[in-house]
């Protein structure tokens, strides 16, 4: 089957452009020439013929399509929503047998004999596995092995990228309408390295001997100086992802890791007999020049062209006449022939300093509005994007690169290529920001990007429902991490779960594969499935209310599914918590049905509040209810607030007096009428209070102006009164008055016979304690016998002994209060007898 191209109607399968919703299909327009491409008659059997499931959709191609957009974009389970470290994680892992750099391919609803119908999720390794295991279950259905894969002295480059054996290293395809796994096996023959192209019965995984397979690779090329090369599979790795399109197999090759006497090699095979095509050298004259990509594969457009990315070699030499396009971007026919390129002015420096644009590989657009209609984006190591123009990808210049847009440096360094979607291509530099750039007429504008840099080097992908629900995917720093597409907010990484969640070491540059509601991660030595939880739901009883300390109306039900085929889950144990917040379930724990279900009551804590219920069960996403406990009928009046204060005689207390309205299991009760009295006196604001949700009556004291303790009883009827006892105390200073001593005579020299005795009071006469009272006397000479000054006592007095002086006069005798302006005056005369 030829492999699909993005569309703005959806994904296309059979050759037309459908959107899956899993239970029916939606045909739309085509465009006429891409129905030419691939023929009426092929469109009318796959569309009829074919034996997979039609509701889910196939992931059978690195990347999801010939354009290499790696969206899928039918995806109806994953949401930003529900990918979270508790509803999404690990569901499984596989065994494999060695490192797998090549991506999972996927394909539902595979007829496997004797085993009946399966989702297949199908795995490559370096060691020249092939493993078709269940997508749901981790079942193995089959696995076989390809022979013995190139090592020791078969690696030129030794152990670069990290593995001793070099097997299946590109991702393979599979066309769906024939159940044909397509890929390129390295083996060690006869003691001998060559590729052999394999067409795998996706069934059985048996070779399709009929198609000839496997075949060994082989090519030559003969440049235009006359100088011949043959393919020579020992110096040569089949990094990037095999492309199938218009029944077309293509191939592309570069070095083992370093430069070893290769070149950059492209070759086609007829997929139905496997008979070898055409072939494209890269660079016939110097060599290098590789095609690898990441391991991105081959893109191809709707028209049948073929883009690759290349990598250095020691000399750009195309300006001369020679035919080693380093470093740059080629457009190929369906038969291998060149038909256009773009090389970067600065193609020497990237060739000195290995700045390759083969790191990346080529995103194909859809159709664009503007003056450029067939767009494709390039970039490289260096971290420069290119907007390329399909039908004119510019060529070389010494002087300005001939591209819709350039965007230096924009990116980081590039060991991955962008995704689209939603008008939307993505970039995951390596140590840069995850960025967004949306395209508008053509062209990328202002990116949105992650707050912090990510570390790696790994192809994002996008999931989501048409336009919507779109999540960004992206293994980093050796785990996976999910994106919100449109904001770029993190909504989950591997880690957030402990090791629940956390990868094993991965291969070379390994890609993610996100398709029906999964994550498919092949590493060094297992395939990890990642998807949702199983998951509860609460079926009836939830937001229910009752009295505090009794129980809900009604059980609350849950019901155990699986979320990709919603069938109930029988038997199992699923817990009931309120988090000890003093409720009780009956029971406590239950075990569901045949129909997924499970039933407890509640009875509510004894206090009032809404109280979140977790529902759990072993490796369920946990699903959390609410029950409501409301208060009873008002039994007690109790303080709340606001007793035992002190205040200044006639002032406002600071803080309001507050009764609160109880039930049975001291609730707070509201709507309950409090009345307050205060006694001798002050006066209360309001005077009668209707109890508020927090069953709290509040009323505000004015003190009366004597100083005097104030009861405020508050009472509600039918309920016990209860008494908040406060202060009023005087106020400052604001007078002094001579109450004895005053108008004495005595012979001079003596002492009055009598104290003299002021007292201090307060604005409304309350006598005030320990206020400093000055004794003077003019400068007459007389004497005070108590300490001067003085303070005053409770009663608000200080008494003064005073001693006349010897010489017999009249005397103006001061006492003098702190804060008071007027002082009392005591006139005292001495005489001249003794």
């Amino acid at each position: 089957m030829n492999q699909s191209l993005p569309s703005h109607a959806g994904t296309t399968r059979c050759g037309v452009s459908v959107r899956s919703r899993r239970v029916s299909s939606q045909v739309w327009s085509l465009p006429p020439a891409f129905l030419l491409n691939f023929g009426w008659a092929l469109l009318l059997v796959c569309c009829i013929g074919s034996p997979f499931a039609f509701g889910q959709q196939p992931f059978s191609t690195g990347r999801n399509n010939a354009a290499r957009t790696a969206s899928s974009t039918d995806e109806l389970l994953l949401t930003p929503a529900n990918v979270n470290k508790n509803s999404f994680g690990r569901l499984f892992s596989v065994p494999i047998d060695y490192q797998s750099l090549a991506q999972p391919l996927y394909v539902p609803g595979v007829q496997i004999p004797f085993q009946g119908t399966h989702n297949v999720v199908f795995v490559v390794t370096q060691a020249n596995s092939v493993y078709a295991y269940d997508a749901d279950d981790g079942t193995l259905l089959w696995s076989t092995n390809l022979g013995t894969p190139a090592s020791g002295q078969y690696l030129p480059c030794g152990k670069l990228g990290g593995f001793t054996e070099e097997g299946i290293v590109g991702t393979p395809v599979i066309d769906t309408n024939t159940g044909t796994l397509y890929l390129v096996a390295k083996a060690l023959v006869n003691g001998s390295v060559g590729h052999y192209l394999h067409a795998l019965d996706i069934a059985t995984g048996n070779d399709r001997t009929s198609m000839g397979s496997p075949v060994q690779l082989s090519a030559t090329s003969i440049s235009n100086k006359g100088h011949q090369t043959t393919f020579t599979s020992l110096h040569q790795k089949n990094r990037p992802g095999l492309l199938l399109l218009n029944g077309v197999l293509y191939l592309a090759f570069g070095s083992n890791g370093c430069n070893d006497n290769n070149t950059g090699w492209i070759l086609s095979y007829d997929a139905s007999t496997l008979q070898h095509l055409a072939s494209f050298n890269t660079s016939p004259d110097i060599g290098l020049t590789s095609i690898w990509q990441t391991g991105n594969g081959v893109a191809g457009d709707e028209q049948g062209n073929i883009f690759v990315e290349t990598a250095e070699s020691s000399n750009y030499d195309i300006p001369s006449g020679g035919q080693s396009y380093s470093n740059s971007v080629l457009k190929l026919s369906p038969n291998l022939e060149l038909t256009d390129f773009f090389t970067p002015s600065n193609v020497a420096f990237l060739n000195k300093n290995d700045l390759d644009m083969s790191s990346t590989g080529v995103l194909v657009l859809p159709d664009q509005d503007g003056n450029h209609v067939h767009e494709a984006i390039a970039s490289g190591k260096q971290g420069t994007v290119y907007v390329l123009d399909r039908d004119g990808l510019g060529m070389f210049s010494t002087t300005a690169d001939n591209v819709v847009q350039e965007l230096p440096f924009a990116v980081g360094a590039m060991f991955s290529s962008p995704a689209y979607w939603n008008n939307t291509v993505y970039f995951a530099g390596n140590a840069k920001p995850i960025m967004a750039f949306p395209l508008s007429g053509g062209l990328l504008g202002t990116p949105v990007q992650t707050a912090i840099r990510y570390t790696g080097a790994h192809s994002p992908s996008i999931s989501a429902n048409g336009n919507t629900n779109g999540i960004l995917w992206v293994i980093s720093g050796g785990q996976l991490r999910a994106f919100d597409a449109v904001s770029l907010a993190p909504i989950y990484t591997s880690v957030q779960a402990g090791t629940r969640d956390k990868l094993p070491a991965l291969a070379h540059f390994a890609t993610q594969t996100v398709v029906n509601g999964k994550v498919y991660i092949a590493t060094q030595n297992t395939l990890e499935v990642f998807g949702l939880f199983h998951q509860l739901a609460i079926t009836a009883g939830n937001n229910q209310s009752a009295l505090a300390g009794t129980a809900l109306p009604a059980p609350i039900q849950v019901q155990a599914a699986d979320p990709y085929s919603g069938e109930p889950d029988e038997g199992v144990v699923v817990s009931f918590s309120d988090g000890g917040k003093g409720g009780t379930f009956n029971p406590p724990t239950a075990t569901t049905d045949s129909n997924g279900f499970v039933a407890t009551v509640y009875t509510l804590p004894k206090k009032v509040g809404t109280y979140s219920l977790t529902i759990s069960a072993a490796t369920f996403a946990n699903v959390i209810g609410t029950a409501t406990a409301t208060s009873g009928g008002a039994v007690k009046l109790v303080s709340f607030a606001g007793a035992k204060q002190t205040g200044v005689a006639g002032s406002t207390l600071a803080k309001q007096i507050v009764a609160q309205a109880q039930d049975a299991f001291k609730n707070p009760v509201a709507g309950v009428t409090v009345n307050f009295v205060a006694n001798p006196g002050g006066t209360l604001n309001p005077t009668s209070v209707i109890t508020d949700a927090g069953g709290l009556a509040r009323t505000s004291l004015t003190l009366p102006t004597q100083a005097e303790t104030v009861t405020v009883t508050a009472s509600s009827p039918g309920l016990k009164s209860i008494n908040f006892i406060e202060y009023s105390v005087a106020g400052p200073a604001a007078s002094i008055a001579a109450i004895s001593g005053n108008n004495q005579t005595a012979p001079a020299g003596t002492q009055l016979p009598q104290a003299l005795v002021v007292q201090v009071t307060d604005q409304y006469g309350n006598p005030v304690n320990a206020v400093s009272v000055d004794f003077e006397d003019g400068g007459n000479g007389g004497t005070f016998s108590n300490p001067n000054p003085g303070l005053t006592d409770a009663t608000g007095k200080v008494s003064q002994f005073y001693t006349l002086p010897f010489t017999p006069t009249t005397i103006q005798i001061t006492a003098s209060a702190a804060g008071v302006p007027t002082p009392a005056v005591f006139t005292e005369t001495g005489t001249g007898q003794r």
